[in-house]
């Protein structure tokens, strides 16, 4: 994996360092339970130690790393717990959504979600987990936009990367690629027709059945 500092200059280094990791870890680039080596990560990220040690005190206070006695640092387990603790709020939240922008789309956002709809569906076709997964991020982030509602939206933004991981790990199944593709044109056609419960329903099972997969192909089988 080439690991690149994404540098900014008004940041500190430490935080600069647990921007770049953090995003590795929640982009699936490590894998949960893999061993963070201080020296090598500071040799591929051109840093000394301590801004790596640093940041890797920052990730464990968010929970995206544990230290282990004589092991040292690692990539934290995806947990049952975690993911439904996650999906918890992310179902109220997205209810809540798919409610407003059923109410307050405007022909601007009709356009802006048959586009996001449309971009998903080929970001399928291409086969990159990647892609996928930011398409599905984008999509539901213009239902949201949709809503017209600043402080739902910025509840939303915090608890996004939280769940980014399960998204990946979701989307490296290509047996469920067809299930998402039709779930999220039913989502489209629900909010674009107005129909609120249509939506909710479509959404709250969209949720749900990434929840029970993700726990019984990742979670379980790591146990």
């Amino acid at each position: 994996m080439d690991l690149k500092l994404n540098m900014d200059e008004y940041l500190p280094l430490r935080e600069v360092v647990f921007n770049t990791l953090r995003s590795a870890i929640v982009h699936g680039e490590f894998e949960p339970g893999e061993r963070l080596m201080e020296v090598s990560l500071a040799n591929r990220l051109g840093v000394s130690r301590t801004p790596v040690r640093e940041a890797m005190r920052m990730l464990e206070l968010e929970g995206l790393v544990v230290m282990i006695p004589r092991r040292g640092a690692e990539v934290a387990r995806i947990t049952e717990k975690d993911l439904r603790d996650a999906m918890e709020i992310r179902v109220v939240l997205e209810d809540l959504a798919t409610g407003l922008a059923c109410e307050r789309i405007d022909d601007e956002g009709r356009e802006r979600l048959k586009d996001a709809c449309e971009r998903f569906n080929n970001a399928v076709k291409s086969k990159q987990v990647q892609s996928i997964v930011d398409a599905d991020v984008a999509f539901h982030n213009v239902i949201f936009d949709i809503t017209n509602n600043q402080r739902l939206i910025s509840i939303f933004q915090s608890l996004r990367e939280q769940v980014y991981r399960y998204r990946v790990e979701y989307v490296k199944d290509f047996n469920y690629h067809d299930k998402l593709v039709a779930e999220h044109n039913a989502i489209t056609e629900a909010i674009l027709a107005g129909d609120v419960d249509r939506a909710k329903e479509v959404t709250r099972k969209h949720i749900c059945d990434q929840e029970n997969i993700v726990i019984e192909n990742v979670v379980k089988e790591k146990k």
